[in-house]
């Protein structure tokens, strides 16, 4: 069955354009650097692109940048006058995804900060800064952390969506032996009682596997 998802994202990964040379040029330059392939889809980031677009959005943050394929296609979905911070902890991912944004033209328009990214949330948020869209993408134990405070950093009717919270299906397991799988879990107990917020999540099938986004809509 794997293989038909992979096929069937193929096709309409075809179908609708949704690569092209500079994102293509950006994972292979994180091929090339030994990144993980952990990169969203082309179909997924045309999805960032078009949310982004959507709500018109002129402050996004990125909880994890890897080779700022994420990035690149939250940055074409911007206003015109937007601007996104994205963080990332390891500064080998940093220096391929400075390349890959130079290269797609968005130095400019996107300020990377490199290191732990609940120090940096905090930072910003001390700081004022505020936000009309948010992809959480980091590592998963955090995913509450990184959740309550781009919830606190956000503006109203800000959009925000959690990466990876289905996990092959393993977010079911309740034992708590897995950290990723616990910081989904420990999100998702939140959710129905944060009435800061309205959420939702999609289950998805393709060539990253068998896993899900949470969307959340700030009040």
């Amino acid at each position: 069955m794997h293989h038909t998802w992979e096929a069937v994202d193929r096709y309409f990964e075809a179908a609708t354009g949704a690569s092209d040379a500079v994102l293509s040029a950006a994972l292979g330059a994180a091929a090339a650097a030994g990144l993980p392939p952990i990169h969203v889809s082309p179909l997924q980031g045309r999805l960032l692109t078009m949310l982004a677009q959507l709500r018109a959005a002129t402050s996004i943050l990125e909880v994890g940048t890897l080779a700022a394929y994420s990035t690149i296609c939250l940055a074409r979905g911007m206003a015109p006058q937007g601007r996104l911070t994205t963080l990332e902890l390891d500064p080998r991912h940093a220096c391929v995804a400075r390349s890959n944004l130079a290269t797609a033209g968005l130095l400019d328009r996107v300020t990377l900060i490199e290191g732990p990214a609940l120090d940096a949330m905090r930072t910003l948020h001390a700081r004022g800064h505020r936000i009309d869209l948010a992809f959480i993408d980091a590592d998963k134990a955090g995913i509450p952390e990184y959740f309550d405070l781009a919830v606190r950093m956000a503006l109203p009717g800000a959009v925000l969506i959690v990466d990876n919270v289905v996990r092959d299906g393993k977010v079911l397991d309740a034992s708590g032996e897995d950290p990723s799988v616990e910081g989904v879990r420990r999100f998702a107990a939140s959710l129905a009682s944060d009435r800061r917020v309205m959420c939702t999540t999609l289950q998805t099938v393709g060539v990253k596997g068998y896993d899900g986004f949470t969307i959340a809509l700030v009040a």
